[in-house]
């Protein structure tokens, strides 16, 4: 199972790779493995992101709220991590493309997308399943679709 996560990750992270606009590639060779971005050598300087003011929790959402506090907040956010050397984020999904867009040209940081792939949970046949049973075929097609939807919803999105 774990390398059938593995192999279903990778293939998403290859489509994702080759549906904006930069080339980003695996390279091989003898020296080992290594990332290239538009045929130079890239070194992942990123951590994960979120955005949560003081007071909330959880169920808060930057980007439900309106286009100037999401301007704002990030362009706080991503200056002081620029500043810090990052150049890549990990956020969860729900991350507009237009922030993706707007973080990437305004401040040269590149997004990569975590789907949690049920890692908390997921809902099947409408019924809420707290554990996931990833040999459950159900499951893996839930999960494969929403794989799929999330790689088009993004697709061609500049700085993914």
């Amino acid at each position: 199972m774990r390398n059938a996560v593995l192999i279903l990750s990778l293939f998403l992270f290859s489509i994702v790779g080759f549906a904006q606009g930069n080339k980003v590639v695996v390279v091989n060779g003898s020296g080992g493995s290594r990332l290239s971005v538009d045929g130079k050598d890239f070194m992942i300087n990123g951590m994960n992101w979120d955005y949560f003011p003081i007071g909330t929790n959880y169920t808060y959402s930057l980007w439900t709220q309106s286009d100037a506090f999401i301007k704002d907040a990030l362009d706080e956010e991503m200056g002081l991590l620029k500043n810090m050397g990052v150049n890549t984020i990990r956020v969860y999904t729900g991350i507009p493309k237009k922030w993706i867009e707007y973080i990437y040209t305004n401040f040269g940081i590149y997004t990569m997308l975590n789907h949690s792939f049920g890692r908390y949970g997921l809902t099947i046949d409408k019924v809420w399943t707290p554990n996931t049973d990833y040999a459950n075929p159900a499951t893996r097609t839930q999960l494969l679709n929403d794989a799929k939807q999330m790689v088009a919803e993004y697709k061609d999105t500049k700085g993914l």
